[in-house]
């Protein structure tokens, strides 16, 4: 490309030959009166992506491939951040559609100045009868735990975290870009962290972006493992990043332990909470059912258990791991018990930013 571009497009790749070149093609057509570049970062694939990626480079000079040694996506990433041409990097993922205007309307938004980083909902779209019951689980605020990004609720919202998005590139190098020892929920360790240097991120509803989950319980029970495993990570480095319902996952798992225990009153405890936990699963299949299909409500309750169980055991192993994040969780209550007791306080810092670092913004404007 003879001109600077508007943005470069970070684009991890391993093993992705099935879809590769559907979701490149998605990608070259983002509706954007200015040049992009896409960085597909290709982690040593073996099934022929490489190959692909390769003649997808030929037909189109705005896309560059490039080698990650390190296989992991916070490696990739973070080549594509050295290698990028633009002052703002974004980062799309190889499972994910994403709306034709995504990069115009993202770019607009981030121009404005006060932001650093820009994104949308993570929209489960299932494509056969497993992914179908997972995003249906996933539709629901008992699937998603009521994470921001999951939504798609106001026009825009200040979240603590983001999936995927626009970057304002030199505030990601001044933080020193993705942390490569977060193999998992690293845009979770990284917006803590833009967050504590005073960056503003937020949620549009134009971004809406559809990813295909898992099918499986057991490959999910796998993906939800690492995340809550990931997420103990995070929470002990940076305690103020805790919030309660980060909590209630162990929480279940260490409820059924008890329950299933010889401990008297306290198993009997466990035993009572835990019906109530089935209760919850019921009535959310039942309300889902009104909308989806019997079959796939049905499995609802299995498909959340799933997940819950998962990420729960996941989170407790990291505790063991990485310590337990007594002072996250203390502040996490504390500022619940706060809303409780004043409804109308405003609580983090999320909703009151500070001005981004001097110069992190200067190349977007």
């Amino acid at each position: 490309m003879t001109t600077t571009p508007a943005a470069s497009v970070l684009v991890p790749v391993l093993n992705e030959a099935a879809h590769i070149r559907a979701c490149v093609e998605a990608m070259r057509a983002q509706e954007l009166d200015e040049g992009y570049e896409l960085l597909l970062l290709d982690g040593g694939s073996t099934d022929g992506t490489r190959e692909l990626l390769d003649e997808l480079a030929l037909e189109d000079e705005r896309i560059r491939v490039l080698d990650n040694p390190g296989r992991t996506v916070p490696h990739a990433l973070n080549i594509g951040l050295r290698q990028a041409r633009a002052a703002v990097v974004v980062r799309m993922d190889a499972h994910t559609l994403y709306p034709p205007r995504y990069l115009a309307v993202g770019l607009k938004r981030l121009r404005r100045g006060d932001v650093v980083w820009v994104s949308g909902p993570q929209l489960a779209h299932g494509v056969d009868a497993g992914t179908r019951r997972v995003a249906l689980a996933l539709s629901t605020r008992l699937g998603t735990g009521g994470a921001t990004y999951r939504h798609a609720a106001a026009e825009e919202v200040d979240a603590a975290s983001g999936f995927t998005g626009l970057f304002d590139r030199g505030f990601v190098e001044q933080l020193g870009g993705w942390d490569v020892a977060w193999s998992a929920n690293q845009d979770g360790e990284l917006a803590a962290r833009v967050l504590e240097a005073g960056g503003r991120i937020v949620v549009l509803r134009a971004l809406a972006a559809r990813y295909v989950p898992r099918g499986s319980l057991r490959a999910l029970a796998r993906q939800y493992r690492r995340y809550g495993f990931y997420r103990a990570k995070t929470c002990q480095r940076h305690p103020q990043s805790t919030e309660l319902r980060h909590a209630l996952p162990p929480a279940i798992v260490l409820t059924a332990a008890v329950a299933v225990l010889p401990l008297g009153r306290i198993g009997l405890a466990g035993r009572v909470c835990l019906a109530g936990y089935g209760a919850v699963l019921l009535a959310t299949a039942a309300g889902a059912a009104r909308e989806a299909p019997l079959r796939e409500a049905a499995a609802l309750p299995a498909v959340c258990a799933t997940m819950h169980a998962a990420w729960g055991a996941g989170f407790l192993v990291g505790c063991a791991r990485f310590g337990l994040p007594a002072r996250g969780i203390s502040a996490a209550l504390g500022a619940w018990l706060s809303t409780i007791r004043h409804p109308g306080a405003r609580t983090g810092s999320v909703a009151d930013p500070q001005p981004p670092p001097t110069g992190a913004s200067r190349a977007l404007r």
